[in-house]
């Protein structure tokens, strides 16, 4: 089977049968990873450009680790070392390195629709690894991963995604996933970070009562609070945003039920989450990080093919 894209850009362009054929490819790719030797032949002499505009930890050093785990080559290019810093344009500076015959750029920038623009103007495949507050779409494939891998499936099931929906681009890829494959969503948090055309665009729920949305869902999507994308302060303070919307221990034994606590990282702890909910049995956030490289290795695969 193929992917009926030649590039990842966005959850919106992939098919149902795109995501399954994704996640089923990741679960091939997981069990290499268990393996004593955890690499494969399978994109030798396929060089991958890591072209980041936009500062990033977990994201970057998971691509590298599953290019390299598929035997890629790989150059890793950061704005701050580039000629970028002298004004160069995104264009000029992709077009110098596929003049050095790259097959595939996974792309990082600030602004929303930057994968899409470069997908018009170059012939390799693009891989979009987080475009301003548009799209995070193998942040939403890892996290639908391990929602399957803990629950057994995706159908039926009820997600909350709780937190700075207005800025979160992983917000958006899990709303188009998870509503594409048969789930349940609903939104919670201030009314401010709360866009008001969701329920309309996109048939989820809403509310403000963050006990109200565990109380109802099967998995909690907890998203960091992006102060760095707000141009206006957009509720008091983090302590009282702790209080209204912070997941603690108290609030999780008040449920009268277990749910499990994801998160894409990285954790504002005593913010959006208590370090001992962070921790805790509930939290399957390491599993995300590990999955996270076998899904990567599972889209680099699957486009390199087409």
């Amino acid at each position: 089977m193929k992917l009926s894209t030649p590039h990842l850009l966005g959850i919106k362009d992939l098919l149902p049968q795109d995501i399954r054929l994704i996640l089923d490819t990741a679960k091939q790719f997981k069990e290499v990873l268990q393996r004593p030797i955890k690499k494969v032949p399978s994109l030798r002499d396929v060089t991958i450009v890591n072209l980041f505009f936009e500062n990033s930890t977990r994201t970057r050093i998971s691509f590298e680790l599953a290019e390299r785990r598929l035997s890629a080559d790989v150059l890793n290019f950061t704005t701050s070392a580039s000629s970028v810093s002298k004004g160069e344009t995104m264009l000029d500076t992709v077009n110098n390195i596929l003049s050095m015959k790259v097959d595939m750029v996974v792309l990082r920038h600030s602004a929303s629709g930057a994968p899409h623009f470069l997908a018009k103007h170059i012939s390799s495949a693009i891989v979009n690894a987080g475009d301003g507050t548009n799209e995070h779409p193998t942040q939403a494939l890892l996290d639908a991963y391990s929602i399957e891998e803990a629950t057994g499936s995706l159908q039926g099931k009820k997600i909350a995604i709780v937190g700075d929906i207005m800025h979160s681009r992983v917000a958006l890829s899990n709303i188009h996933l998870l509503t594409k494959m048969g789930a349940e969503v609903t939104v919670a948090g201030p009314p401010t970070l709360i866009p008001k055309f969701l329920t309309e665009a996109f048939g989820v729920n809403v509310t403000y009562n963050l006990k109200e949305a565990l109380q109802w869902c099967d998995v909690a999507n907890v998203l960091r609070i992006q102060l760095e994308r707000q141009n206006q302060p957009l509720f008091s303070s983090l302590r009282e945003y702790n209080i209204a919307y912070g997941i603690s221990r108290k609030l999780l034994d008040s449920l009268q039920k277990d749910i499990i606590i994801m998160h894409p990282g990285p954790i504002n702890r005593g913010v959006e989450l208590d370090s001992d909910v962070a921790n805790g049995h509930e939290s399957i956030i390491l599993q995300q990080v590990e999955n996270g490289v076998a899904v990567r290795m599972a889209v680099l695969y699957l486009l390199a093919g087409q």
